[in-house]
């Protein structure tokens, strides 16, 4: 049985590395940048998206960043751990200011192709 889900999650996650853009990243903690720097743009579909990269994985201890939209300019964001599962940050709204960035309660998300 785990083989059989081993090789489900191998066949939905290989795709998703594969359709990956270079972009750059910045999250913020409470208005303090805490990474700022290459990641890996994943397009979900709907304007979601994932991003993730070693360098940050190495920095933040979490594997990457999820930005499930839910509807107009509104998100969920949450952070998928290193060690399995996920981490829900909160809700976000598209900043006005900055598109490419969601803004939630005490976090800020962007992301800018390269």
């Amino acid at each position: 049985m785990k083989k059989l889900i081993m090789a489900i999650l191998l066949s939905i996650a290989v795709p998703a590395i594969a359709q990956a853009k270079p972009a750059t990243c910045q999250i913020e903690d409470s208005g303090k940048t805490i990474y700022k720097g290459k990641c890996n743009f994943d397009p979900q579909g709907n304007g979601s998206f994932y991003i993730s990269h070693p360098s940050f994985a190495k920095k933040l201890n979490f594997e990457g960043i999820m930005v499930w939209i839910e509807s107009k300019d509104q998100a969920v964001v949450q952070a998928t751990k290193l060690s399995g599962g996920a981490s829900t940050w909160g809700e976000a709204t598209r900043s006005q200011k900055e598109k490419a960035c969601w803004v939630g309660d005490w976090f800020k998300v962007c992301t800018w192709a390269q």
